[in-house]
């Protein structure tokens, strides 16, 4: 291979490039993950048990439909590369499905269910295509580790700088579109004010991920791969490949687990701003907290990896984050500079994922050198499929809520309080904490990295020293 990797740098166009991805990624994601369900249950109308049914359902079709997505990118090869197709022809029917997930269908009963469905299918599939592309896109693009460091933390970066944007207009914008009011006279969300926000995040995604396509040329991709197709293996021969690739596996598992920290307090936050805070005004501000506290800890990503290096920084920030949650556990006050405090401290883990995609394009390393392959697709489907999954396993909370007593737009008892309480803090924070259990087994420093990519530029793999 002829490339020196050790000279290789990221410019600050590329990075640029490569963060405007995750801006259309999050502009998709943002309202379902933080609204989908409130939206759902307040507005739909849809009990907790068809949530539940419709997460469960489209989880299971992501067990197929995920690998599937990946294997499709590692095959193809077109004259725009292996990834990018993907990122310029998928954005347009991700922005349709995500705007008929946020439409209130003139139905009843369980053909309203299965219309929710239906589209909350669509959308994620229309996600899958487009995510996988991207993640997948970073290490084709850079094959220097900490190159592709940057250029995660670039992507981070996006993710909280536009989360920041969205936290502190979603709400507003969702208000402002509608007409329902409390008994109070106070504005309150309706489905009218959901479709508007959606409509406009959706519509501005695409030509967002489309200048993320133009501006990230896939450089490493013929140096990288040989001319004979991909491989033809089943789901459960990805598997296999995945379980061989030890480093790789033990990512995904704390993936999944940071994911079910992180998404599933996301999917009833809400909740707890309303109902426990004090209402629907804290929510910009709090969320802007957060997103605020997940940029500055992203942008720590660099010099922190340099000095403790990826998985010791990992384990810095997930207790950071976890101990964040606990004090909002301890005192869920509404005192402004307090929410702002401990929003900001819990928040600051958030940008653990730029971690995890560099640990990624390690182990992708890793798997070349162990065993001859190189999958930059199935990487990403597997990592994509894990967060699902981790989605699918926060689906019963909902069910949880009603549990404990939640009763839809009237004020909660104290017990429903605490338990809401519980489910948003302290259970998220027990689970920051054992994410961080399967990186102990995880090994990749930069210098075993370094000397990972060395001996496959010189044509060496695990096998020659055996």
């Amino acid at each position: 291979m002829a490339s020196n990797a050790t000279q290789e740098k990221a410019s600050p166009k590329l990075m640029v490039g490569y963060g405007l991805g995750e801006i259309g990624c999050q502009m998709s994601w943002y309202m379902i993950n933080n609204y989908l369900n409130i939206f759902y249950t307040d507005v739909v109308g849809l009990t907790g048990a068809a949530i539940s049914a419709i997460v469960l359902i489209a989880r299971i079709w992501d067990a197929i439909n995920d690998p599937m997505m990946g294997q499709i990118a590692d095959r193809t090869n077109s004259r725009w590369g292996k990834f990018r197709p993907y990122l310029m022809f998928a954005p347009p029917f991700l922005a349709i499905f995500n705007i008929l997930t946020f439409t209130v269908f003139p139905v009843q009963g369980i053909l309203k269910a299965v219309l929710c469905g239906v589209c909350y299918i669509g959308a994620g599939m229309a996600y899958t295509a487009c995510s996988i592309a991207y993640q997948a896109l970073l290490n084709v693009i850079a094959v220097d580790s900490r190159v592709r460091q940057l250029l995660a933390t670039a992507r981070s970066t996006g993710a909280s700088i536009i989360g920041i944007i969205l936290s502190m207009v979603a709400m507003p914008l969702i208000l402002r579109f509608s007409s329902a009011v409390n008994e109070n006279g106070e504005k309150m969300a309706d489905g009218h004010g959901y479709f508007v926000a959606t409509v406009i995040f959706s519509l501005v995604l695409i030509p967002v991920f489309w200048a993320c396509a133009a501006i990230c040329k896939e450089t490493y991709t013929d140096k990288l791969h040989s001319s004979a197709p991909a491989e033809k293996t089943s789901f459960i021969g990805n598997m296999k490949s995945l379980v061989q690739n030890d480093q790789l596996l033990m990512v995904v598992i704390a993936t999944v687990l940071g994911t079910i920290c992180v998404t599933g307090r996301y999917g009833i936050l809400v909740y707890h701003v309303i109902y426990v805070v004090g209402g629907p005004q804290y929510i910009a501000t709090m969320f802007t907290a957060m997103t605020v506290g997940q940029l500055v800890g992203t942008l720590t990503v660099p010099f922190g990896t340099r000095i403790f290096g990826k998985r010791n920084y990992m384990f810095i920030m997930n207790g950071v984050m976890a101990l964040g949650f606990v004090l909002l556990f301890l005192n869920p006050t509404n005192n402004p500079a307090y929410l702002i405090g401990v929003s900001f401290l819990g928040s600051l883990g958030f940008g653990a994922p730029a971690i995890c995609y560099g640990m990624v394009g390690d182990s992708l390393e890793y798997g070349d050198w162990k065993l001859g392959k190189r999958q930059e697709g199935l990487a990403a489907s597997m990592l994509s499929f894990g967060v699902k999954l981790a989605t699918a396993i926060c689906a019963p909370v909902v069910l949880l809520l009603e549990a404990v007593g939640y009763v839809p737009n009237v004020e909660q008892s104290a017990s429903t309080k605490m338990g809401i309480n519980f489910m948003v803090n302290m259970l998220p924070a027990i689970i920051a904490i054992i994410s961080c259990l399967p990186l102990i087994f995880y090994k990749l420093n930069d210098k075993r990295v370094s000397e990972i990519r060395a001996d496959l530029e010189a044509g060496k793999h695990k096998w020659d020293y055996e």
